[in-house]
Order: structure tokens, then C-alpha cells, then sequence
């Protein structure tokens, strides 16, 4: 099946990169900056950093340091506000993956007009290209430093939509594995699952290409030797740089490809019971690795055996799936990723809702690119069916 291959923005990677933040605003032509950041970073001591820097560089800037989870249309217009009344000339976004989506939509308004919404969906593209915008990630998941399009919660529907294309795509990436030494070990295990999401999800898409297949692999396999160390020692530099790796290696493998069964629920876990983003997505991922065994067993066999699974040799369709089924749901065990229990939700409040949102969500992106990305057929029972196993198993 023909699929879609689309290069990143550029990325620059390794350990202290984060220091020429200053020196590449200089290089963009960039005077004064919006610097958009959550509390969190700013309570980390990340964003001083970033400041001290651009000061240091000779670069003014002015500061949003409004950035919520699952970033709502709303603060990302106050961002893009502030922005445009001080008149900056481009945008650093410091943070996870909301940070960056605020940055890559804030960026946006800089030079499109407000209301955010009506850039909403996949097929509405930012063809303007915007003043630049540098991200300095803080996490290691989302991949969103190596993606066009941001992933913003549309307030009004209550849903998670995005906003795509050059007026909203990233100048830059400074990928610096030392921004992520001090992260709590529950964000490192919620965000290194987002990062195997994207990863095993394109790799087992429809749309799957060579090329998201080699860097889909690399980064699952960077995922399964890790994810755990880092999540046990947070100092762990190899591990937090191999994290790293994976992280940006999973955004842009799923460029083309996409995500499915997994993402697609996370999504709608997210808008409506407002759960961490990268917890959401693991929820279904075990159930899923079984699920969608029959139709890509030599793909679901690789994620198996990279994340430790036992596969027997001469293994059968059933056998592979159960592998990758124990073998993602131990490491969600190690790592101590809570279910949906945890959060006090119930499956009579949820089936009625989740399984129309989710088809109703991948029908409109199918209608985009051609079909569906899903390997299995993407009906509210198969979906349904996910979460009812995941609220069970997990």
C-alpha cells in the first residue's frame, strides 16, 4: 500500500546542546522571543537555564508560563497573544510534548489570526511559514521535536485535534538528554511508553514504509533496554540518552504511518477523564499487541523479543501475540504505570462514549489520507472490546 514519507524538521542531538539556544536564535535572526514553558519546567530550574542563556546571547525575551497538560485551545491562544503584543520574532518552547504543541500552535498565531480552531484537523494545513520556532524538550516521549503538527485539545467538543503544517512546524530541535535527568520516574515511565506507542504503532500500521520500519525498530529496541533503568535511576546518562534516541526516533517514524488502536484511545481518555497523555496510550497497547498479531506476526514477534518476551521457536499466530502481550504488560508492571482503575473510572461510564469517539475520530483522518491506519478492522466493538480487556488485565 502506497504510504507517505515525510522528513523531519532538523534535529541536533547530544549532551549540552541545550547551551546554544542563544546562539541559534542569533543565527534565525531572532532579537526577542516568546519562551513558553509549564510550571514544572520553571520548578526544575530547566527554564532559568534557557533564560540565562538567552540572556548571555544578547537575546530579549518574554515569558508564557501558562502551559497545561493536553494544552487546550485556549491557553495556547494566550500564548500566541502575548506574542504578537510584544512582538517577538519567533518561539522557544521548553518542556514535554504540551509545551512543544503550545509553541508549535503559539507560533502559529504569531502570523495567523485567532480563533486557533479554525485550523483544527489534519487536512486544514498552516501553509504560511511563520517566524521560527526552537524546541528544547524535556521529556523523553512524545517525539513532538521531530513532528509538524501539534496536539491541542479543542475546548468547544472537548476532543484532541491538531494543528498541522509549516506555520506550525519546528525551525529546530535542540535534543539534549541532560534536560531529562531530573524527571520523576512516574513521567519517565508514562512518557517512555508514549515513545514506544509511536514507535511499535507505525511499524504495524497499514501505511508502514522502510523507513518508519527501520527507525520504528531502533527505537522499541532503545525502549525495551531503557525504559527500565531509567525509570530506577533517573542519573542513568546512557539510559536517559538511549531513551532520548528512541523518543525522537518514534516521532518521526509514525510521520506517514501514523499511530492506531493504542493512540486512538489514549486520545479519548485524555479530552474526556483528563489522564496523562502517555498513560492513556499505554492502557490498550498489551491488548492490542495480541489483538493485531494475525494480521503482522513477524512485526508483532519483533516487538515481543525486543521488550524481553519469551517466543517460542516455530511459534504460532496465537503464541506470538500472547509474547508481546506478557512481555509489554510486564514492562508496564516494572514500571508501575497505573490502570484505569487507578483513576476511578468505571466501563459503563466509559463504553458509551469511547468506542463512537475513537471510530468517529479515525473515520475523519481516514478520509484524509486513504484509509485507516489500524492493521485490524477499526469498529467500536474491536475498540470496545480493548478497553474492556485493559480495564480488566491491566
Amino acid at each position: 500500500m502506497p504510504s507517505v514519507f515525510l522528513s523531519s524538521n532538523p534535529l541536533l542531538f547530544g549532551k549540552g546542546v541545550s547551551n546554544s539556544v542563544g546562539e541559534k536564535c542569533k543565527q534565525f535572526g531572532m532579537k526577542k522571543v516568546l519562551v513558553v514553558y509549564d510550571k514544572g519546567v520553571k520548578e526544575a530550574g530547566l527554564a532559568d537555564k534557557v533564560l540565562e542563556n538567552l540572556k548571555g546571547a544578547g537575546i530579549d525575551y518574554v515569558c508564557y508560563d501558562g502551559v497545561l497538560a493536553d494544552p487546550p485551545d485556549w491557553s495556547c491562544e494566550e500564548a500566541g497573544a502575548l506574542g504578537v503584543k510584544e512582538n517577538v520574532d519567533g518561539v522557544v518552547a521548553v518542556g514535554g510534548g504540551s509545551s512543544i504543541d503550545t509553541g508549535k500552535a503559539a507560533k502559529a498565531l504569531l502570523t495567523n489570526p485567532p480563533p486557533l480552531s479554525q485550523y483544527f484537523g489534519r487536512g486544514n494545513l498552516l501553509e504560511k511559514p511563520g517566524k521560527p520556532l526552537i524546541v528544547i524538550p524535556t521529556t523523553a516521549g512524545t517525539g513532538s521535536e521531530a513532528t509538524p503538527g501539534g496536539a491541542i485539545t479543542d475546548s468547544k467538543n472537548n476532543i484532541k485535534t491538531n494543528v498541522n503544517g509549516a506555520g506550525a512546524a519546528v525551525t529546530l530541535a535542540l535534543i539534549d538528554y541532560e534536560m531529562t535527568l531530573g524527571l520523576p520516574p512516574a513521567v519517565t515511565a508514562s512518557t517512555g511508553f508514549d515513545a514506544l506507542g509511536h514507535a511499535a504503532e507505525s511499524f504495524t500500521s497499514r501505511f508502514a514504509n522502510p523507513y518508519c520500519e527501520a527507525l520504528g525498530k531502533e527505537a522499541i529496541t532503545l525502549v525495551g533496554k531503557y525504559l527500565v533503568r531509567a525509570y530506577r535511576d533517573g542519573s542513568d546518562t546512557e539510559a536517559r540518552e538511549g531513551m532520548m534516541k528512541a523518543a525522537t526516533l518514534g516521532g518521526v517514524s509514525m510521520m506517514g504511518p501514523m499511530c492506531h488502536f493504542p493512540h486512538d484511545i489514549g486520545k479519548v481518555l485524555g479530552a474526556k477523564w483528563h489522564i496523562p497523555h502517555g498513560n492513556a496510550c499505554a492502557t490498550a497497547f498489551p491488548q492490542t499487541m495480541e489483538f493485531i498479531a494475525p494480521a503482522c506476526p513477524e512485526k508483532v514477534e519483533f516487538i515481543a523479543r525486543a521488550l524481553g518476551g519469551n517466543v517460542p521457536g516455530n511459534a504460532t499466530v496465537e503464541q506470538i501475540g500472547k509474547a508481546a502481550y506478557d512481555a509489554s504488560l510486564k514492562l508496564m508492571r516494572d514500571v508501575n504505570l497505573p490502570n484505569l482503575k487507578s483513576y476511578g473510572l468505571t466501563l459503563d461510564v466509559m463504553l458509551p462514549l469511547i468506542g463512537e469517539e475513537v471510530v468517529t475520530a479515525t473515520a475523519k483522518a481516514a478520509e484524509v489520507f486513504g484509509g485507516y491506519f489500524a492493521p485490524m478492522p477499526m469498529t467500536v466493538e474491536n475498540v470496545n472490546n480493548l478497553v474492556i480487556r485493559a480495564y480488566n488485565e491491566n
